[in-house]
């Protein structure tokens, strides 16, 4: 039997200052957007990071921006990764639904409740969707439907694609961030929320025939894999092959305790403890169409970017940006 979907509330936040459109409440008041200095939102998310205009700020199209996080974010000390993602969804005034249906462990939903309101947002709901019928279902739609920030959880990645994926709750999902909603996933909800997900694979540095399987995400980044826990699981392989099956798609690896931040003009900013590798594959020649089995793919010509905190890239342009 699915857990209610009864809506909680924090205690109430003192008031903060409302951004005029195209601005964004920093935690910080020693950093700026836009030319402007506001007050602290909340104590709790004092310690977040600069966001650099214009990644996860209002944009002339009004999409929010998505964040793809490398699994095993910090949450006990400064909390970056989350800390920023708060302050996207609004701080005080946000509404967070958390969806843990990637998750085998039930109380996954419920302690990122308890962090977020811990963190003085105004609401954070645990969206059950255990079955293709609850992804349908009113309950955890209207709260989708609520919600100005949307966390997926870690977990399986293939467990979220065949619960959600086609339904109304993805559709929904996409449609929220359309209208300007932030977006985050960790671990496995990272790998979903580009065009093309990982599905499985293995580990190892030298790229491999049939490493990994690669199947639909729910395409809110397009043209893009992503792939988490990258540097401390040694993932490298696995995505240069799936790049060099198709050369057209760019690669993302993400850190543990490291997010990219997307925003909707394609800028992407590292945020949080380690580093982003992208793969870009634009002038890339292998030979994996011959290998046969299980073996070695030869790979020339791969543009390998490796990015630490605060730099940013043009995901469109795919290149480097100045700091």
């Amino acid at each position: 039997m699915r857990s209610p979907t009864v809506p909680n509330r924090a205690e109430p936040c003192r008031p903060a200052v409302t951004p005029r459109p195209g601005e964004l409440v920093v935690a910080n008041p020693r950093h700026r957007l836009t030319g402007r200095v506001y007050l602290p939102m909340v104590d709790q998310v004092s310690n977040a990071p600069a966001v650099h205009p214009p990644v996860g700020a209002a944009t002339t199209n009004g999409r929010g921006p998505i964040m793809a996080i490398g699994g095993a974010e910090d949450k006990l000390d400064d909390k970056i990764i989350l800390s920023t993602f708060v302050q996207l969804a609004g701080g005080p005034d946000a509404r967070i639904a958390i969806v843990p249906t990637a998750s085998s462990i039930e109380s996954a939903g419920v302690r990122y409740k308890a962090l977020f309101l811990g963190m003085g947002v105004g609401r954070a709901d645990v969206v059950y969707i255990a079955d293709r019928e609850d992804a349908n279902g009113d309950a955890p739609l209207d709260l989708l439907r609520e919600a100005s920030g949307i966390f997926l959880t870690g977990g399986n990645q293939m467990r979220l694609a065949t619960i959600v994926g086609g339904t109304t709750a993805e559709k929904l999902v996409r449609e929220r961030n359309a209208d300007g909603a932030v977006v985050a996933g960790t671990s496995a909800g990272a790998s979903i929320l580009s065009s093309h997900m990982v599905a499985s694979g293995a580990s190892g540095e030298t790229p491999k025939q049939r490493m990994a399987q690669m199947v639909a995400g729910f395409g809110l980044v397009p043209d893009i894999i992503i792939d988490q826990h990258f540097r401390q699981r040694e993932r490298i392989g696995r995505l240069l092959a799936l790049v060099a099956s198709n050369p057209g798609l760019l690669g993302i690896g993400v850190d543990e305790d490291t997010a990219a931040l997307i925003d909707p003009n394609g800028t992407l900013e590292v945020v949080g403890r380690h580093g982003v590798t992208i793969v870009d594959g634009t002038h890339m020649y292998s030979d994996i169409f011959q290998v046969k089995g299980h073996g070695g793919i030869t790979v020339s010509g791969a543009q390998l970017h490796i990015l630490t905190p605060g730099r940013r890239f043009d995901l469109r342009a795919r290149k480097l940006l100045d700091r």
